[in-house]
């Protein structure tokens, strides 16, 4: 599938939305609800078996997706500030909440992700975060990205361990 080229058109998720999928180990699509194809412009038949990582937009640093993924393959849940590409080139902000689904015998099952929208005063703080990781991953590569998002944490009081509390924090 071909990437869109992004835009600067935000599409509004409303405090009313909830977007819902579901993904492998693999990080692929295996569920997605109307409202998820609605705001990503998507259809369904667009989305599934397609990795959750057709709608990474090029302003996420790659820390992020590091940390998310790092955390879910040792099944923890994990919440972070997304931005998404739309089928458009639009994008949207969500505040992405995984969490590992895991089968009677405590193995893998899949990975529900719930996003919901994010307040103004989050997405300033996130925007000019991730707009620093990004630029740091280019010069620096992840690894100098990942330096630079724990000593954010830790100039607020916080630290990896705590960075799904202090995510949450963000969104009053």
């Amino acid at each position: 599938m071909d990437r869109p080229t992004p835009t600067d058109i935000e599409h509004e998720v409303r405090s009313i939305d909830m977007i819902v999928s579901k993904g492998d180990a693999e990080g692929n699509i295996t569920y997605t609800n109307p409202i998820f194809m609605k705001i990503s412009g998507y259809s369904q038949g667009e989305l599934l078996d397609q990795p959750h990582s057709i709608l990474r937009h090029p302003d996420m640093p790659k820390v992020i997706f590091k940390h998310l993924w790092s955390s879910i393959k040792e099944g923890n849940d994990v919440n972070a500030y997304v931005k998404n590409l739309c089928k458009d080139g639009g994008y949207y902000w969500i505040l992405a909440q995984v969490r590992v689904a895991k089968n009677p015998d405590g193995s893998f099952r899949n990975y529900v992700s719930t996003r919901k929208n994010i307040t103004a005063g989050a997405k300033e703080i996130i925007k000019n975060l991730y707009a620093k990781l990004l630029e740091v991953e280019k010069a620096d590569g992840v690894e100098a990205s990942e330096k630079v998002l724990i000593d954010f944490l830790t100039e607020n009081g916080q630290s990896i361990e705590t960075f799904n509390t202090f995510m949450l924090s963000l969104n009053k």
